[in-house]
C-alpha cells in the first residue's frame, strides 16, 4: 500500500485531468473504507465527515433525504426567501436548460434544504431518482455527506466527486458548492450548487461557482440590509415575543411577531399542536411515540425540534419539550376553546373554519381532533338555538352529528331549513350501513 502522501498525490493528480479513472479507484477505497480498512486515498476531513454521517444513521447502501417539505411548500418557502432576488442571475450565469443539459443548479437555504432546482429535463428526472428536489435535506444529517454538507460544515467552498459521496447511488455524480453568505451579517443564507454527471466536472467548475456566489453577494449588497420580518435563522438566540400557529385546515402556517405567514409540513405541525395541547411538555421519547408510534426514535423529534428553531427561532425548550418561557402562542385552536370557555358559542363557531390538522392521519391528532368537535357539537346543542344548530349541522364538522340533527328538530319544529340537513343526515346514514 502506498504511502498516505504518495497516494494523496497521485488522486489530486487524476481528480480532474481523469475523473473516470479517479472514480475508480476511489470506489475501491470506499468500499475498503466502509468494510472497517480504511484506505489511505481517502483525505482525514472526508472520513471524519462519512463517520459523522454512519452515527446520525445514514446507510451508505441506499439512503433517502430526509424531506423537510413537500415540493409545492419547498417552492413557497423559496418564494419568499432572501435569496429568491438572486435566482434569476444565478439562473442566466449557470443553469443549462436546454435538451443537452447535463447538469443542474441547486439553491439550499442555510440549512440544506433544497428550494430550487433548474436545470433540463433529463437533468430533472435524473435528480427525481436521487430525490435531490425541493424540499429535501441534503445537510450531513439528511443525506450524508456531499459537497453542499461540506460547505455547510466548512463555511467554505466545496467539491465533490464520484465515491466522495458517503452514498453509493450518489457515486455516479460530481457536486460543486458554496456558501451565500448575507453581505451585511456575514450570515450563511443558503447554498449554491451545481451537480451533474461525474464526466461533466472541469477545472473551471469551482471557479465559476466562485464567481456566481460573488455576483449574489453583491446583488444583495446593493439591495440593501434584509426586512425585519425575514424568517429567523440558526443564529438568531432571542426569543420571540409572540407565536401564533394556524393549525385547522389543510395548510397549517406559523407567524413569528406577527411576521409573514411560514407554511409547515404537517408533521412540524403535528409536534407544534402537541406542545400546544399540553402545558407540561413532552419528553423526546413520548413525543416520538405519540408521532411514529412504537417505531419512533426520539433522534427524529431532536431532528424535527432543530428544523423547528431553525424556521421559528428560538420557540422551544428541551427536557421537556415546550415552548419558551415568555413566549405568548396563540393557535386558532385556543382561540375557539376560548370562545367556548366565555359561553360566546356564535363566535367559537364562526372561528371553527375547519378540521384541525386535516390531513393528519395521526392518531394524537385525530384524538384532539374529535375532543374539539365534540365539544363545539355540545356547546352549540347546549344553547337550543336553532340558528346556531342548524349552522353546525351544515358544516362539514357537523356532518356526522346526528345528535345535532335531532336538536335542531327539536328546536326548529318546521323550519324549512331542515330539509337540506335531514337529507345530507340520510345520505351519512347510507353510507355508514354500506
Amino acid at each position: 500500500m502506498p504511502s498516505v502522501t504518495a497516494a494523496a498525490a497521485r488522486m489530486d493528480g487524476l481528480r480532474l485531468s481523469a475523473p473516470s479513472e479517479y472514480a475508480r479507484i476511489l470506489r475501491k477505497a470506499h468500499e475498503a473504507t466502509i468494510s472497517g480498512r480504511p484506505d489511505p486515498r481517502i483525505p482525514q476531513s472526508l472520513l471524519e465527515s462519512w463517520q459523522r454521517s454512519l452515527a446520525l444513521g445514514i446507510n451508505p447502501e441506499r439512503h433517502s433525504p430526509l424531506r423537510r417539505h413537500e415540493v409545492e411548500d419547498a417552492r413557497k418557502l423559496g418564494a419568499g426567501h432572501p435569496l429568491a432576488p438572486v435566482m434569476p442571475a444565478l439562473t442566466q450565469l449557470l443553469a443549462d436548460e436546454s435538451a443537452d443539459g447535463r447538469h443542474l443548479l441547486i439553491v439550499t437555504d442555510q440549512l440544506g434544504e433544497v428550494l430550487w432546482r433548474v436545470g433540463s429535463s433529463h437533468a430533472l428526472r435524473q435528480a427525481d431518482s436521487l430525490e435531490f428536489v425541493e424540499g429535501a435535506d441534503w445537510s450531513e444529517s439528511g443525506i450524508g455527506t456531499n459537497a453542499i454538507s461540506e460547505a455547510l460544515i466548512t463555511g467554505a467552498p466545496a467539491q465533490l466527486l464520484s465515491a466522495e459521496h458517503l452514498v453509493r447511488s450518489h457515486h455516479e455524480w460530481a457536486c460543486t458548492a458554496s456558501p451565500i453568505r448575507d453581505p451585511h451579517s456575514n450570515r450563511i443564507l443558503g447554498i449554491l450548487d451545481v451537480s451533474g454527471p461525474i464526466d461533466s466536472v472541469t477545472p473551471d467548475s469551482l471557479r465559476m461557482v466562485r464567481c456566481a456566489v460573488r455576483l449574489a453577494e453583491e446583488l444583495l449588497r446593493t439591495a440593501g440590509p434584509r426586512t425585519p420580518h425575514a424568517a429567523p435563522t440558526r443564529a438568531d438566540k432571542r426569543t420571540p415575543a409572540t407565536l401564533k400557529l394556524n393549525l385547522l385546515g389543510d395548510a397549517p402556517t406559523a407567524e413569528v411577531d406577527g411576521g409573514v405567514r411560514l407554511p409547515l409540513t404537517l408533521r412540524r405541525a403535528e409536534i407544534l399542536a402537541l406542545l400546544a395541547s399540553r402545558s407540561g411538555g413532552w419528553s423526546a421519547d413520548e413525543l416520538a411515540y405519540q408521532v411514529h408510534g412504537e417505531d419512533g426514535a426520539a433522534a427524529s423529534v431532536r431532528t424535527e425540534m432543530h428544523r423547528i428553531r431553525a424556521v421559528l427561532g428560538n420557540v422551544l425548550e428541551a427536557n421537556p419539550y415546550r415552548f419558551a418561557a415568555g413566549l405568548t402562542v396563540i393557535t386558532d385552536v385556543s382561540t375557539v376553546t376560548e370562545h367556548l370557555r366565555k359561553a360566546r358559542i356564535a363566535e367559537a363557531l364562526q372561528a371553527y373554519r375547519a378540521p384541525l390538522l386535516a390531513r393528519s392521519g395521526n392518531l394524537a391528532i385525530e384524538l384532539l381532533r374529535d375532543e374539539l368537535n365534540a365539544a363545539i357539537s355540545a356547546s352549540v346543542r347546549a344553547t337550543g338555538d336553532q340558528d346556531l344548530i342548524l349552522q353546525w349541522g351544515s358544516s362539514d364538522m357537523g356532518a356526522d352529528d346526528f345528535e345535532a340533527l335531532a336538536a335542531a328538530q327539536a328546536a326548529a319544529g318546521n323550519d324549512p331549513r331542515l330539509g337540506m340537513l335531514q337529507a345530507r343526515m340520510a345520505r351519512r346514514d347510507r353510507e355508514f350501513r354500506a
